[in-house]
């Protein structure tokens, strides 16, 4: 209390006192040259004087110091409205400083978000203007050729339509992939929970993905204890696209004459863990955090190699994000990566019809 008044009313009260001192010998010498001293006069002057100096000085100041905040706090809740409001004004200066200071410092902070969306916006941009431009420009590269004279080759003719058949097929890929996310981040994308086997879904992935990993003599493999159902409550179609990406990725940078391998384990009592894992390049560890964004590429040669849109993690991420659910990594450079997401159980519930739920975050 005593610190608090000190602060608030130390001005006043100094400058009263210089003020009282100044008139009181002023008042003595009047009095001194008149010859009519008054001891008592004085004495009574010398309270009044101090205490109406002291009411007069901070009731000035306080307004004076008033008008000037208020037009701080007017021009800065333009800024923000929410955190600076005409209740809050105040002329105590310590409180002043501090709220300045917490409200400069939530702007700082707002600021360097802003520089970072900036520069992830920039990136994303030359990201999809690149991945656009490769097909189209290759696609028109071709039909150019040929309309110069080269369809009159049948040969060549064939050979380029293919090769402009796979580019634009490439674009259509990219250009899917792209509204799915969108749709994804605002939450326009409708699951259909249902019930069903985990492990057969696996199985059927494999079986879709067994060509592609042959390419690299890559061996798909399934880790389970026993052969019972594992019956999980999700979008069937969406995981098997989560699941159909995560193996893709591990076939893409996998070792010659590798393994993928896929496992299931119960986690806690209503809910079950997928896990992919390869022996392939792995993921250095300062790549990790930014793995899932779109476009990021660990190895930008070696993944438009590879082809592929570069939002296959960044849609995964999303899809298990939709279900409320959570995605992990584990990787060792040069030794191999894991991929896990959990997943609600449901062995032994009943049978329910499709539900359609709007997923999203």
């Amino acid at each position: 209390m005593a610190a608090s008044f000190k602060k608030s009313y130390r001005f006043a009260i100094f400058s009263s006192m210089y003020i009282t001192v100044c008139l009181t010998l002023f008042v003595s010498v009047f009095f001194y040259i008149k010859d009519a001293f008054d001891w008592v006069f004085l004495l009574c002057f010398i309270p009044v004087c101090f205490v109406l100096s002291v009411f007069l000085i901070q009731v000035r100041v306080e307004r004076f110091i008033y008008k000037r905040v208020k037009k701080i706090y007017d021009d800065v809740s333009l800024l923000d409205v929410t955190t600076l409001k005409r209740g809050q004004i105040t002329t105590d200066m310590s409180t002043l400083t501090k709220e300045v200071e917490r409200f400069a410092a939530s702007k700082k902070l707002e600021i360097e978000s802003l520089k970072i969306r900036e520069e992830y916006r920039k990136e994303f941009m030359g990201n999809v203007a690149h991945e656009l431009k490769t097909p189209l420009f290759t696609t028109q590269g071709y039909i150019l050729t040929l309309l110069d004279g080269a369809m009159k080759d049948k040969t060549i003719l064939k050979k380029y339509l293919k090769r402009a058949a796979a580019a634009v097929e490439r674009l259509v890929y990219l250009v899917s992939d792209l509204d799915m996310i969108a749709k994804l981040e605002v939450g326009d994308l409708n699951l259909r929970y249902e019930y069903f086997d985990m492990v057969e879904l696996v199985q059927h992935t494999f079986e879709l993905l067994e060509m592609k990993a042959s390419k690299k003599n890559i061996t798909l493999t399934f880790e389970r204890a026993d052969n019972k159902p594992v019956m999980v409550n999700a979008d069937r179609e969406r995981i098997q696209q989560l699941l159909t990406n995560l193996i893709v990725n591990s076939i893409k940078y996998g070792k010659q004459d590798g393994t993928t391998e896929v496992t299931i384990e119960n986690l806690i009592q209503n809910k079950v863990i997928v896990r992919v894992t390869d022996n392939g390049e792995g993921i250095a560890s300062e790549h990790i955090p930014r793995l899932f964004e779109r476009f990021y590429r660990v190895d930008k040669s070696g993944s438009r190699r590879e082809g592929g849109s570069g939002l296959g993690l960044s849609i995964v991420k999303h899809i298990i994000e939709a279900h409320d659910e959570k995605i992990y990594v584990e990787s060792d450079f040069g030794v191999g990566s894991e991929f896990s997401f959990t997943l609600e159980k449901a062995e032994e519930l009943p049978k329910k019809p499709v539900v359609d739920v709007v997923g999203g975050n």
